[in-house]
């Protein structure tokens, strides 16, 4: 398969600055890193940029290792929380910052990791499907059955999170294998699409573009026309 990948990220029509952070690996294409900081505005910049350094310095590492890739991606995310907190030891002014994560790999199979609400969307044969749950307090509430998928839309504690990076307390890291087949298109990307662009446009967007260029510009505009109340950052990657 060949792969086509892009990455796009902007402040927004709200915020001044913009917290969130990506990477990818060009021009190999073997991983893809988000990250949507939290905790004022320098907190959240550093703690973004601490997440996507430390992952990517950690994957680049031991890339070649006997590792298997699920313990690599849990280790590279432990390291990069670990830098987190590490940061906020000797910088008490950022005690607060934080950062949602999510992580895409294509090593000896393709997989994903993820902790908070940045999302892994996966649009194949004009289907699309979200295959991570997010760490919020309304995403546990949907999960138990005691909220409907319309009233999580809405919610007034959609936004807290049950967990990010710069915790002590961890506790869990989404990690899975995933199936990914020739014409799919994967999607990372910050609350600050998903909160302004419904999953039907997403799905437009993703299925009628004609390059993933054009995909990612048509959804960042589109969070922006409807609000860009927070920074917007999208990573598409196509497998042909």
């Amino acid at each position: 398969m060949t792969r086509r990948f892009i990455g796009l990220t902007d402040t927004g029509i709200v915020r001044a600055v913009n917290q969130d952070s990506y990477f990818i690996d060009a021009p190999q294409g073997r991983f893809f890193i988000v990250a949507d900081g939290m905790g004022g505005h320098a907190g959240g910049q550093e703690a973004s940029k601490i997440a996507t350094e430390q992952i990517k310095a950690y994957l680049e590492e031991h890339w070649d290792s006997s590792i298997p890739s699920e313990i690599l991606l849990k280790d590279a995310i432990d390291k990069a929380n670990q830098g987190i907190l590490e940061d906020q030891y000797h910088h008490p002014e950022r005690a607060d910052m934080g950062t949602t994560v999510v992580v895409l790999i294509f090593r000896d199979r393709a997989w994903c990791a993820h902790v908070g609400d940045s999302r892994l969307y996966r649009l194949r044969s004009s289907q699309l499907a979200q295959l991570t749950d997010d760490h919020t307090w309304v995403g546990l509430a949907l999960k138990a059955g005691e909220i409907s998928q319309q009233q999580a839309k809405s919610h007034p504690w959609r936004h807290i999170l049950s967990q990010c990076l710069g915790r002590k307390d961890l506790y869990k890291i989404d990690l899975q294998k995933l199936d990914i087949q020739s014409g799919d298109r994967l999607l990372l990307c910050s609350d600050g699409l998903t909160e302004e662009v419904s999953d039907e446009l997403i799905q437009s967007c993703l299925a009628q573009s004609e390059t993933c260029e054009q995909a990612a510009t048509e959804l960042v505009e589109a969070a922006k026309q409807a609000g860009g109340s927070d920074n917007i950052t999208v990573i598409i990657v196509a497998e042909d």
